[in-house]
């Protein structure tokens, strides 16, 4: 796919005029799917697809359009000549951006992820073997993507990564259900078989009699799966320039009045181990790490070149939504196989749901428990807890009431594929918090 992008890019300097430049991304995937239902194969396939934004500028005028791609070099040749004339005519319609910033400085990069990824029909057994006399449902994703960036500077980018994203459940009975994901960049058969040993102990656990939890503040784990989405949450706009400019950040109170969170508590965007490209939109590569919390004091936003542009501050390679792709927190110091004697008594949640600000000057989250969370005493599950909303402060939960993050780390891969597989990762710990409250 690099060389087809490539020579697509090359093609496309001899169609402009005048002083017009254009940038190109490319975005594509080579994908193996398969569904599981009561753990039989109900849907397989291979998906090959490729996109090519164009962007056509003249001056300050600009117009963007994305095309699906055949594969067959002189017709999309075609397609793309015909596009620029549309994107020309376009163009002259539309008023000057005051905020486009684009890449003029050459910087190229190739990159080549290379995984060590099982062959489909070695995943398929493996996962039948695993959930024998169970009823399994799941969706298996893997292969690989590539994004590539090219501009009429000669400037041209590659990145390809070979990743796997198994997202699965164990389906007990009702509305109870244990849910799992494996995910990486090189299949494990022993990482797979733990993941699917502590999914079965929480399975029968499921089988006891569920208990009703009245409204309170209780102590909780939760499990890295749990912890991603708040994190996710968090970065709808947390770190974003724009959103601290603009005032509408949910950390306000960490850049306006100094509030911190637990000194264990830092987080960075780790695009050099991640699956995301190291090159954005506008052709700014993006570093290798950018430190956002360090030592739960707020270090450094993540700015677009747009924002760069409006708010006289240097880019940093964010994509314009200014969201993290490949977030990481760091390590704690408590064994994840200690956490159950470490809560004690308390619930251990194992995944959140509907998560939203409730408060987001004040980053207040609120989301429901959601598949298997238990009621533990003394360090020992009792019971399944029936669903629960909580309500409750980023500043309390990662701050003052922060016990404790386990030594261990999960690699978490988005398993959207809505338009083709996201790219979008995590490594996260598990977190002990002390009086999280639950309010139905």
């Amino acid at each position: 796919m690099q060389y087809y992008f490539f020579s697509l890019a090359d093609a496309m300097g001899e169609r402009l005029r005048g002083d017009e430049i254009y940038l190109c991304n490319f975005s594509g995937e080579e994908s193996d799917f398969v569904r599981f239902n009561h753990n039989e194969v109900r849907q397989a396939g291979t998906v090959t697809q490729r996109f090519l934004t164009l962007d056509l500028i003249e001056g300050r005028q600009h117009a963007a359009s994305t095309v699906s791609l055949t594969g067959d070099l002189e017709m999309d040749r075609a397609r793309l000549k015909e596009l620029v004339l549309q994107l020309r005519e376009l163009r002259r319609h539309l008023p000057e951006d005051p905020h486009l910033l684009y890449a003029t400085e050459v910087r190229g990069s190739e990159r080549h992820h290379t995984g060590a990824l099982p062959d489909g029909g070695q995943a398929v057994a493996e996962i039948q073997r695993a959930g024998y006399g169970r009823d399994l449902v799941g969706f298996y994703a893997a292969g690989a993507t590539h994004a590539g960036f090219a501009n009429s500077f000669g400037q041209r980018n590659w990145h390809t990564s070979e990743s796997f994203n198994f997202d699965w459940s164990f389906f007990h009975d009702g509305d109870k259900a244990v849910k799992a994901a494996y995910a990486g960049f090189a299949w494990d058969a022993e990482a797979f078989a733990r993941k699917v040993e502590a999914a079965a102990a929480q399975l029968a656990a499921l089988a006891r009699p569920a208990r009703t939890i009245t409204p309170g503040r209780y102590r909780v784990y939760l499990a890295p799966a749990a912890l991603y989405e708040i994190i996710v949450l968090l970065g709808w706009g947390g770190f974003s320039l724009r959103a601290h400019r603009t005032k509408t950040t949910p950390l306000l109170k960490m850049i306006e009045e100094g509030t911190r969170l637990h000194s264990s508590v830092s987080v960075v965007e780790n695009t050099r181990d991640g699956v995301a490209p190291d090159f954005q939109e506008a052709g700014f590569l993006r570093p290798g790490h950018v430190s956002l919390i360090r030592n739960g004091a707020y270090d450094q936003c993540l700015v677009s070149p747009r924002s760069a542009r409006e708010f006289g501050a240097a880019t940093n390679g964010a994509s314009d939504t200014e969201a993290p792709h490949s977030i990481e927190v760091g390590a704690g110091t408590i064994p994840s196989a200690d956490v159950l004697q470490e809560l004690g008594t308390g619930m251990y949640i194992g995944n959140l749901w509907y998560l939203n600000f409730s408060d987001r000057s004040a980053c207040r989250m609120t989301g429901m428990t959601r598949f298997a969370t238990f009621w533990v005493e003394n360090g020992a599950i009792q019971a399944p807890v029936n669903a629960m909303r909580f309500d409750e402060t980023v500043y309390r939960m990662l701050g003052e009431n922060l016990i404790g993050l386990t030594v261990e780390r999960e690699t978490i891969l988005d398993p959207s594929t809505y338009s083709q597989r996201s790219t979008d990762s995590a490594r996260l710990p598990g977190a002990l918090v002390e009086g999280v409250a639950f309010t139905l």
